[in-house]
C-alpha cells in the first residue's frame, strides 16, 4: 500500500513538475520494499520453488525406509507362503501314503482269505457245494431207467421229440453269450489299461514331490543333527557316570532279590501262599501261579467277542469312507455347475455394462457437442490471460 502511494505521489510530481524534497530514510525504506517485492515475485512466479518447496533429503530417506519395510514384509510373506506350500505338499503325501497303506492292507486281507479260508474248508461245505448236483447220481440215467416210474415224473410222453432243435437253439444262445462276454472283457481290459496309465502318472508325480520333500527334510535334519550331536556328546559323559552308579546299585539289588527268592515261597510253588486274606476270590499278585482252565476259557471268549466287535467297527468305518467319497463327488459336481452358472452371469453382466457404457458415451458426446456449439461460444483471448500474475498481492 505504501509502495502504491509512493508511485502515485511520484507520478503526480512528474505530471505537475513539483520539486518536492524526499526523506533519505523514506527513500531507503521504499527501495527496500521494492527489492523485497521483486524477490517475492521471483519466488512466487517460479513454479519449481513453489511446487517442490520441501526437504528433498528427508523425502528420499522416508522413501528408502518405506522401501525397506515393504521389502521385509514381502520377504516375510514369501516365507509364510513357502511354509504353507510345503505343509500342503506334506499333507498330500501323507494322505496318499495312508490311502496306499489301506489299499495294501485290504489286498493282503483278501489274499489271506483266499489262501487260508477257502470255501472247501468250511464245516457246512457239503450243504453249500455248487458241484453237489454234479457229484450226485442223476435222477434219470436213461429213458429205460427203472427208477423213473409214473410217480417220479422224470420222463413225460413226447419230451424228446424236439431234441435236435432245442440243442441247436442252445448252441446259438451259447455263441451269443460268448460274443457278449468277449466284448465285455475287451471293454474292461481297455478301462483297466487307462486306469493303470493314470495311476502310473500320478505315482511318478508323487515320487517327484516326495523326492523334493525328502531332500528338504534331509537338509533340515542334518542341521538338527549337527546341533544335537554336540549336546549328546555333552550328556554322554553324565549318562555314563549315572549308568555305572545304577549298575552297581542294580547288582546289589539283584543279589539281595536272588537270596530272598531262593529262601522264599515263590520258587517253592506253594499254592497256599497265593490266597489273600481279603476273600477266597482274591489272590496275592506276587505269589499267584496262574489261572484255572475255566478262567482261561472265559478270557478266550471275551477275546473272540472283541475280535467280532472290531470287525464290525471296520465294516462301519469302510462304509463311512464310501459315503464320504460319494458326498465329495456330489459336492464337486455341484461346485462345477455353480461355477458355470456364475461365469454365465458374469458374461451377461459384462455385456449389459458394455452396452450401458456405449449409451453413456454417446450421450456425453452429444452433450459436449451441444456445449461447444451453443454454450462455449465466447472463447477467452490472450489479453484475458495476460492480466494474471502481474503482482504478488
Amino acid at each position: 500500500r505504501v509502495l502504491c502511494c509512493y508511485d502515485t505521489a511520484l507520478a503526480s510530481a512528474i505530471m505537475y513538475k513539483l520539486d518536492l524534497p524526499l526523506d533519505s530514510r523514506e527513500t531507503a525504506a521504499l527501495e527496500r520494499r521494492r527489492i523485497a517485492e521483486e524477490q517475492r515475485k521471483s519466488r512466487i512466479f517460479n513454479a519449481k520453488i513453489r511446487q517442490i518447496g520441501v526437504d528433498v533429503e528427508v523425502l528420499e530417506a522416508q522413501a528408502q525406509e518405506r522401501k525397506a519395510i515393504e521389502s521385509e514384509e514381502k520377504y516375510r510373506d514369501e516365507a509364510f507362503a513357502s511354509d504353507m506350500t510345503r505343509n500342503d505338499q506334506i499333507s498330500e503325501l501323507l494322505d496318499a501314503r495312508r490311502q496306499s497303506d489301506l489299499r495294501k492292507l485290504n489286498e493282503s486281507l483278501n489274499d489271506y482269505r483266499k489262501t487260508n479260508q477257502p470255501m472247501e474248508t468250511r464245516r457246512e461245505f457239503d450243504l453249500n457245494d455248487p458241484e453237489s448236483k454234479k457229484k450226485d447220481k442223476p435222477a434219470r440215467v436213461s429213458d429205460d431207467d427203472p427208477r423213473c416210474q409214473v410217480s417220479s415224473i422224470q420222463k413225460l410222453q413226447g419230451e424228446d421229440l424236439h431234441h435236435k432243435e432245442r440243442v441247436k437253439l442252445q448252441q446259438e444262445q451259447a455263441r451269443e453269450w460268448y460274443r457278449q462276454q468277449m466284448e465285455e472283457k475287451e471293454l474292461a481290459r481297455r478301462q483297466q489299461e487307462h486306469a493303470d496309465r493314470m495311476y502310473e502318472k500320478r505315482a511318478l508325480e508323487m515320487d517327484r514331490k516326495a523326492r523334493e520333500l525328502a531332500e528338504a527334510e534331509t537338509q533340515c535334519r542334518q542341521a538338527i543333527q549337527l546341533a544335537t550331536k554336540e549336546l549328546n556328546q555333552t550328556l554322554a559323559q553324565e549318562i555314563e557316570a549315572k549308568r555305572r552308579l545304577e549298575k552297581t546299585q542294580e547288582e546289589d539289588n539283584n543279589f539281595t532279590e536272588l537270596a530272598n527268592n531262593i529262601q522264599g515261597d515263590f520258587l517253592t510253588e506253594n499254592p497256599t501262599v497265593a490266597q489273600s486274606a481279603f476273600g477266597p476270590s482274591r489272590v496275592v499278585p506276587d505269589r499267584w501261579k496262574g489261572m484255572s482252565p475255566q478262567q482261561v476259557d472265559q478270557i478266550r471268549q471275551g477275546q473272540l467277542a472283541q475280535i467280532e466287535q472290531r470287525q464290525l467297527m471296520r465294516s462301519a468305518e469302510k462304509q463311512r469312507e464310501i459315503d464320504y467319497e460319494q458326498q465329495a463327488l456330489r459336492t464337486a459336481h455341484g461346485g462345477l455347475l455353480l461355477e458355470k452358472r456364475t461365469e454365465k452371469t458374469k458374461k451377461q453382466l459384462a455385456r449389459e455394462l458394455m452396452l450401458e457404457n456405449q449409451r453413456l458415451a454417446q450421450e456425453q458426446k452429444a452433450r459436449l457437442e451441444a456445449l461447444d456449439k451453443h454454450v462455449y461460444t465466447n472463447k477467452p483471448t490472450d489479453a484475458y490471460f495476460a492480466q494474471f500474475n502481474t503482482t504478488t498481492r
